[in-house]
């Protein structure tokens, strides 16, 4: 029986006028703001913030909305899931939460089919958990197989820190040591980890496998009589495995004769990270380690390799060293690594997820990590405290003068080649500087946090990169006692030493006096003949004085020596008939300087005339002019060196933090420093060594860590020299179980060594999760450190853990991106060409227009005094320097806080805009998105159209219909839920458009989101991934005046959309279009991805649509059964040619 519905449809009421104003969301505190399409600053009346207007197209265009909203992407889901190993049970549960990525645990690992001649062991010692066997299994598994190429297939191990990598290596070396293979090279970053292995190794339960420390053994035969090292593990560092002996003896060679010819036992690349710059980028040049390790796995092909490492490749490039895998050469999609590393960077950071994805499903790679439930992260941002401000201001000052004047002297000094070094040097201590300085900035409000983390009966662990030990060196090598005045202040020393090694002079004038030059200016005298005419007198006297100048001979005596061997040598001089007369003697001249004698014939050209009483020769006169140049440039020189001296600036931020924190005493030191300025409390400043009285320095980082571990020292302070393999994690097994508080102080400069320093703490059987905090100053250039390791962060997640949202994340400090290099080409033509701004600066208003451009006249002149613009135009226009944010970024370190956040937040405008413009057009990169509906089936059988030859793993493409409709009951019941806690006047509700598409109107349920913001639900697509401001929902829509309107018109539209697209039934695109259709399909390519990878790419470049081109990652979850697809999204319109290209078969289910 029919109901009656109230009518959706009315007639079309005339057109209203378009008036021109428009809806201008704040891009500071998200008001909105009515605007005028003629105006192009506006000023936001809730926070004053004036900023550039881009208009919008007319409010009332539905179907743009909805596009939109369709093309931003899908929600992110749960990002961990709990992990245990799929298909094994051997071994007893890890001692800790241990969580695998999304898309990590949608693909499935080959069938275990390996079976451990260990096992036994294994489960009656329990040394291992299962996650770790699982690990033995697949590992020695994938160790039996070969490449195409020959060699013999590796194993990835990229579990994240304190996992147990170290004991699951010991476990591989062990089954190996009882299947005969009883060699083993063990190749970690330290060589303090030999104890580790030590340790690990007796864990599992094999003492007898002897570990042997390369470091300590000669160059010689390993096997010999001498040495006798026949069998074990052979542990080593990456630096000894590029060392070589004065004889020219290799380490690698050594290793490679030891190992012999068909070596098939383990080489274990730990921390494999360490080879990353094996493929470096451009104008760089591949390291010593990456090359050594690319031989080492060359010239045995045999051999069991394992790459482990929880940071294995922060970029795609940093994998050119993992040959073992099998992802590029023969019988793959890419010929090789650079065909490999250009394909997948095209497809953005969705396809770089696919990697890890691709490696686990061949069973080549496993990736756990500790959950990080219970740990926080904290962003803490340090405001510059008022000494600190104008400590900096003034260093700003000093360097832009000091370049001022260093162009001065270099162009007095003209050595292209010499200057070019200089500016090297310059800019490389520029930036080294002001790192210190932001640095220094930050230690008060460190000393703050750990006293009040002190007070809650927690421990603290700093992490840091540099100790300053170079400059303190320097600087205590001045001091003739051991005694200083205070600690040393390594921006001062940087600064000095700089000055004193580059400032550009000629070398010091040698004196004239050299007697070497007398001895040889005689000789050639002696050789001139008498008896020679005048003119043939004065040719060869010109022709010797010739060869004096082009030679720089010194041709001078002082005044002392020419005096006394012109009377004892008289007629040794008198070498020309012209001057045996008393007469021509009277003409000689002498030269006031050096006191030479000559004829005024004997120069060239010839002396004529009267000459002053102060007359000097030629050499002299050049002698003089360089000695005046000299002093002049020393002087100045001297002048630039009590400016610094005069300077105030910062301590060593690491001696003075100790001090602070209560000495030595207090605080554990884990660095790579052998000697440390320590202050005792009389005040006296001492330079000791590190180690106390018998303790041997190589284990006074071991003793310094007990300390913590024991409670005696609270206080641990932890540098890049031992950030990785030292375990600070509040352990059951130790004394101290405080939680621990991890303030990293200064930021590492790649996301690699920032996990393996987050890793310290946060470990296998702690008692409780690490706090983080991550400090930072509120300097805009001090965001260029965390800018490098964001993007590291990023794209690490996606290789190492596959999802580039797993781990800790800094993406909104990464502006080296795509949209950060062309908005910073934005950036400086605005400031350069002084046109419109984006936004107004920071302390401006519309009001006063003359302040806006007396700012941009300021900002110029500030980047002019770092050397990013000169002349109107920036330094070095080629492509590369106009995208180079990180020499942005570095150079703005340099300019005064305040200008420097200035512009800062002028570049940070640059970004949101280009940004918001990709979202809108649908070009914005989001990596993985979860598609989402309420029912998702698959549909017919999938159709399998690749299969792995070497672990029969499988690329299927599957086909899944989604009906994304969200019913009228659905609806009503979620508004009745939200409504209980708000008026009725509230703005939630249900909403239908002011003007009709298509001739009818589309309707929603709004509802308070987040940021003043409303979610939205349509009854074709269920809820919106774009959350709408209320300002614009009120612009766009109006309420129903009733429930029985809104049922009958939601009913309808849920209806319509069943099989029919937002643009109508003559839709151009037909059935290939899904836009605001409820019933979706959709064809997703799952499994091995990588081995179809270019024919995908090349039949999604024929598509003339530009949606159908992108490649893009997508994750969906079926309602019938859970099943979990991640892959490749392919348009419907090019799946009949996929299918032609790849020979397939249907699955049966």
């Amino acid at each position: 029986m029919a109901r009656n519905k109230a009518p959706c449809f009315s007639p079309p009421p005339p057109p209203k006028p378009y008036s021109g104003d428009f809806l201008f969301e704040c891009r500071r505190c998200g008001e909105f703001i009515t605007a005028s399409r003629s105006e192009s600053l506006l000023v936001c009346s809730a926070c004053r913030f004036a900023q550039k207007v881009v208009s919008s197209p007319p409010p009332e265009e539905i179907n743009e909305v909805v596009e939109q909203e369709e093309d931003c992407g899908a929600v992110e889901g749960e990002t961990f899931t709990d992990y245990r190993p799929p298909k094994l049970s051997i071994g007893p549960p890890h001692p800790d939460p241990v969580v695998e990525t999304a898309s990590l645990a949608s693909v499935q690992p080959p069938e275990p089919t390996y079976d451990l001649q260990i096992r036994d062991d294994l489960e009656r010692s329990k040394a291992l958990s299962c996650l770790q066997i699982e690990t033995l299994v697949y590992a020695s598994q994938k160790h039996l197989q070969h490449l195409p190429d020959g060699t013999r297939a590796g194993f990835f191990l990229g579990d994240g820190a304190g996992v147990g990598k170290g004991r699951t290596m010991a476990g591989l070396i062990m089954e190996n040591w009882q299947q005969g293979r009883k060699k083993a090279l063990w190749i970690s970053v330290g060589s303090d980890l030999k104890f580790d292995a030590r340790r690990d190794l007796d864990d599992v339960g094999a003492p007898y496998i002897k570990v042997h420390p390369l470091n300590k053994l000669p160059y010689s035969k390993l096997n010999s009589k001498a040495v006798g090292v026949q069998e074990g593990v052979i542990f080593l560092t990456y630096s000894t495995l590029v060392a070589s002996s004065k004889n020219g003896n290799s380490r690698l060679n050594q290793l490679i004769r030891w190992c012999g010819q068909g070596y098939d036992g383990l080489i274990v690349f730990d921390e494999c990270h360490k080879a990353k710059n094996l493929a470096p980028e451009a104008g760089g040049k591949p390291t010593l380690t990456g090359k050594a390790v690319l031989n080492i796995q060359a010239c045995l092909p045999e051999a069991r390799v394992v790459y482990c490492s929880a940071t294995g490749a922060s970029e795609l490039r940093n994998m050119a060293y993992m040959t073992r895998l099998g992802l590029w050469g023969k019988r793959t999609s890419f010929v090789d690594f650079h065909d490999f590393q250009g394909s997948l960077e095209k497809g953005g950071v969705g396809a770089l997820e696919l990697v890890a994805m691709d490696l686990k499903a061949r069973g080549m790679y496993l990736c756990r990590t500790l959950s990080y439930k219970g740990a926080e992260f904290d962003v803490v941002e340090v405001p510059l405290e008022d000494d600190m401000m104008d400590m900096y201001n003034r260093a700003a000052e000093f360097w832009a003068d000091l370049r001022v004047k260093l162009m001065s002297e270099v162009t007095l000094y003209n050595d292209k080649p010499e200057s070019d070094r200089i500016w090297r040097t310059y800019w490389a201590s520029h930036q080294r500087f002001f790192k210190h300085m932001c640095v220094s900035a930050k230690v008060p409000a460190l000393v703050k946090l750990c006293l009040q983390a002190l007070s809650e009966d927690k421990c603290i662990v700093i992490g840091l990169q540099s100790t300053g030990e170079a400059r303190t060196e320097e600087a205590v090598a001045k001091y003739v006692s051991d005694e200083l005045a205070d600690f040393i202040s390594g921006a001062r020393e940087l600064l000095q030493k700089f000055v004193e090694q580059n400032f550009p002079m000629i070398p010091k004038p040698v004196s004239l006096s050299d007697e070497n030059g007398v001895k040889e200016l005689r000789q050639k005298k002696r050789s001139a003949a008498t008896g020679v005419s005048y003119k043939g007198r004065a040719r060869k006297a010109a022709k010797l004085q010739a060869e004096i100048d082009a030679a720089t001979e010194i041709c001078s005596v002082n005044a002392a020596e020419s005096e006394s061997e012109f009377t004892e040598s008289d007629d040794e001089f008198q070498i020309w008939e012209m001057c045996n007369s008393e007469t021509k003697r009277e003409e000689l001249l002498q030269c006031s300087c050096c006191k030479q004698i000559k004829h005024p014939a004997c120069f060239v050209p010839p002396e004529e005339g009267a000459v002053s009483a102060d007359w000097t020769c030629v050499p002299c006169n050049k002698y003089l002019r360089d000695v005046d140049w000299y002093n002049k440039a020393a002087e100045r020189m001297s002048q630039i060196l009590r400016d610094v001296h005069s300077l105030d600036l910062p301590n060593n931020p690491l001696d003075e933090i100790i001090y602070k924190l209560g000495g030595p005493d207090k605080v554990a030191e884990i660095t790579g420093r052998h000697r440390r300025v320590i202050k005792a409390s009389d005040g006296n400043v001492k330079y000791e060594p590190r180690n106390r009285k018998g303790v041997p320095m190589e284990m006074v980082n071991m003793n310094e860590k007990q300390s913590f571990m024991d409670g005696s020292k609270l206080i641990a302070i932890i540098s890049e020299a031992a950030s990785a393999g030292v375990s600070l994690q509040a352990d059951r097994r130790a004394s101290n179980q405080r939680r621990r508080v991890h303030v990293t102080l200064e930021l590492p400069w790649g996301a690699d060594r920032a996990i393996q320093q987050f890793g310290r703490t946060h470990r296998s059987n702690q008692t409780s999760a690490p706090e983080y905090r991550l400090l930072f100053s509120n300097l805009g250039g001090e965001r260029r450190f965390a800018s490098t390791v964001a993007k590291r962060l990023e794209s690490l997640g996606a290789l190492t853990q596959g999802d580039r949202r797993a781990g800790p994340s800094l993406s909104a400090y990464n502006y080296d991106s795509v949209y950060g290099k062309r908005a910073l080409e934005n950036f400086y033509h605005k400031i350069v060409k002084q046109s419109s701004l984006p936004v107004a600066p920071l302390g401006c208003s519309l009001q006063k227009p003359e302040r806006i451009q007396d700012l941009v006249v300021k900002g110029k002149a500030a980047l002019e005094s770092v050397g990013i613009v000169k002349d109107n135009t920036y330094v070095g226009h080629e492509d590369r320097d106009i995208h180079d944010v990180r020499r942005f970024l570095n150079r703005l370190l340099g300019i005064q806080p305040e200008m420097q956040n200035s512009l800062f937040e002028l570049y940070l405008s640059e970004i949101d805009l280009l940004v918001e413009q990709a979202r809108v057009e649908g070009h914005f990169d989001s990596g993985i998105a979860n598609m989402k509906a309420n029912t998702i089936r698959i549909k017919g059988q999938p159709k399998k159209v690749h299969i792995d030859h070497l672990s029969k793993a499988s690329t299927v493409l599957f086909t899944l219909t989604l009906d994304r409709g969200f019913t009228w009951e659905a609806a009503l019941t979620l508004l009745t839920e939200k409504r209980k806690d708000k008026s009725p006047a509230s703005s939630i509700g249900f909403y239908k458009t002011k003007r009709e598409s298509l001739g009818r109107r589309n309707c929603l349920l709004a509802f308070e989101g987040s940021s003043r913001k409303y979610r939205i639900f349509r009854p074709a697509i269920g809820e919106a991934v774009r959350e709408m401001p209320l300002a614009e929902l009120e612009a766009k829509y109006e309420k129903f005046s009733s429930l029985e309107d809104a049922h009958a018109c939601w009913d309808d539209e849920y209806m319509l959309s069943f099989k029919q697209c937002l643009h109508g039934p003559r839709c151009k695109h037909g059935d290939y279009c899904t836009i605001g259709r409820r019933l979706q399909e959709v064809n997703v390519l799952s499994g091995l991805i990588l081995p179809v990878w270019a024919t995908v790419q090349k039949i999604l470049a024929k598509q003339n649509r530009e949606i159908d081109r992108r490649l893009r990652i997508v994750r969906v979850e079926t309602t019938t059964d859970s099943r979990r697809i991640v892959g490749l999204l392919i348009p419907s319109a090019v799946v009949n040619s996929l299918l032609e290209e790849l020979p397939f078969q249907d699955i049966d289910e």
